[in-house]
């Protein structure tokens, strides 16, 4: 029960990595408080209520700075203090750079950086009052490591939040409040499933088994297995970390070439 008493932040929590998240959290004990836009944000809570876990949830737009203040003025009614926020919450549609709109340009900005930057604002002074908190962004192995077609804006963001990552560290160490990051690679989710569509609109499965194939484990990870990495870092067990990125990717961005080798 590493994280039996702690309570938790999860942004876009309702599904995906921020289920598996979510879930993996309250296994160890967390108190967990998860902010999420998608309609499936109350049939997850009632899921998790029916199991008697301590888990409340807000449905908000993370790029409305007023809102989540307002939310923070709320739980700060129930939790005098916050001990670990994810910020997990982001978005991905495949497009050229040629043919992307600014509408699309700034909804992955507005989305996965400003989002990121306006929660974070929003809850640090819940934070400050830790005394032993940990910040976990969700970034990725696309833009710090790698990238396909498509993928520049979601790229670029995924880039910026590693960047904001080490920023805060520095600013943060002395309130005792550690941050960190998560690089995943392929992780089978929702979102995983739409860029397949997205690419193959007649075989969606065979973009999920062509990314499979190209993994050494050949396989995608789940959502628990990224969550167990997320209560790694929030917990007193990655207590002398911080401002650093973690890969988890089956090694996909181990191999240096598809061909050569013996």
């Amino acid at each position: 029960m590493k994280l039996d008493g702690k309570v938790a932040v999860v942004t876009g929590g309702a599904m995906g990595n921020g289920k598996g998240i979510v879930e993996v959290f309250l296994k160890y004990g967390a108190k967990v408080i998860v902010l999420d836009y998608a309609k499936e944000l109350e049939a997850t809570l009632q899921e998790w209520k029916q199991k008697n876990y301590d888990v409340v949830g807000f449905q908000v737009d993370i790029r409305n700075k007023g809102l989540l203040d307002d939310i923070v003025r709320k739980v700060s009614e129930s939790y005098p203090k916050v001990d670990i926020l994810i910020n997990n919450a982001g978005v991905c549609k495949l497009e050229t750079f040629e043919n992307m709109s600014d509408e699309m340009r700034d909804f992955h900005f507005d989305i996965n950086i400003k989002g990121t930057w306006n929660v974070t604002k929003s809850f640090l002074p819940l934070l400050r009052k830790s005394g032993n908190a940990s910040i976990v962004n969700l970034s990725s192995v696309t833009g710090p490591m790698v990238a396909d077609s498509g993928e520049v804006a979601y790229a670029t963001t995924k880039a910026a939040l590693v960047g904001f990552t080490k920023g805060l560290a520095q600013e943060e160490v002395v309130h005792r409040i550690r941050v960190n990051a998560i690089l995943p690679g392929y992780i089978h989710t929702p979102m995983v499933d739409k860029m397949a569509l997205s690419s193959n609109p007649n075989n969606p499965q065979s973009v999920i088994d062509g990314i499979a194939s190209a993994i050494p484990m050949k396989r995608l990870g789940t959502i628990y297995e990224l969550g167990e990495l997320a209560a790694f870092l929030a917990s007193d067990e990655s207590s002398y970390i911080t401002g650093h990125e973690f890969v988890i990717d089956g090694g996909s961005t181990l191999p240096e070439t598809l061909t050569m080798g013996a």
